[in-house]
């Protein structure tokens, strides 16, 4: 997790930057260690509700655009740094407690008190191994969850974390890239990772339950105990794909 006012520099400034960093200045910290590897203990999904929760979310009048720039109207009221990769897909801000959170294309999750127009907070969301070169590409687009004192937040640079709402540390980040939709019940998450398979995240300490294999890249749906997604189906509590 880091914690800070944005840094900006041009292009002139970029070559005298941590060479590690491919998309900010200066020293940026993994969320985890590199040598970290999936957790995945092979149990069945306790204590599942017949359908998901439903979430009181605060209607969000606030934008952002592919510069990160967050805006109430014509007011900005964050000014983020664009990163040099990025996908074409389009991010929404969520609200909450009257701040506002925002997932960015530099792998950031940052949370902004808009009437003061200052940064809470802001949090790097990926793995190591994304923080080297200049290729990386490390978009958040699946829309952030806020679950009681916690917020979820999913990325394509190899990590779907579990943050601290009022301070931005993170209570853990398993090493699973995703672009879609999760879905978050009590005790287990359920994320289509890039890799093409479906996890159940364990939402006490970030272990995997169980992962299975996965035919399309399509936001999942839960409903009776069953995971869909697109025409897939899958027990939620066992992982095993229903014919």
């Amino acid at each position: 997790m880091r914690r800070y006012v944005l840094l900006f520099c041009g292009v002139a400034m970029f070559a005298a930057c941590d060479k590690h960093d491919p998309i900010l200045p200066g020293v940026r910290t993994a969320i985890f260690e590199p040598s970290e590897k999936q957790n995945i203990i092979n149990m069945n999904v306790p204590d599942l509700p017949d359908t998901a929760p439903t979430r009181n979310v605060t209607e969000c009048k606030y934008t952002i655009d592919s510069t990160n720039t967050i805006r109430d109207g014509d007011k900005k009221i964050f000014v983020g740094f664009p990163a040099p990769n990025s996908v074409d897909i389009e991010t929404h801000t969520l609200c909450d407690g009257g701040y506002v959170y925002a997932g960015l294309n530099t792998g950031n999750v940052v949370k902004v008190a808009p009437n003061k127009r200052t940064v809470v907070w802001m949090t790097d969301v990926y793995s190591e191994s994304n923080m080297m070169g200049g290729a990386a590409t490390v978009d958040i687009v699946a829309p952030l969850i806020v679950d009681g004192a916690y917020i979820y937040a999913g990325g394509m640079g190899d990590a779907f974390c579990k943050i601290n709402k009022d301070t931005g540390t993170k209570k853990w980040c398993a090493p699973i890239g995703t672009r879609q939709p999760f879905i978050v019940l009590n005790t287990v998450a359920y994320v289509v990772g890039l890799d093409d398979a479906l996890y159940a995240v364990r939402t006490s300490d970030g272990a995997i339950y169980w992962r299975s294999g996965i035919k399309k890249q399509f936001m999942p749906t839960y409903d009776n105990k069953i995971i869909m997604v697109k025409k897939q189906k899958f027990d939620a509590i066992t992982g095993t794909e229903l014919k």
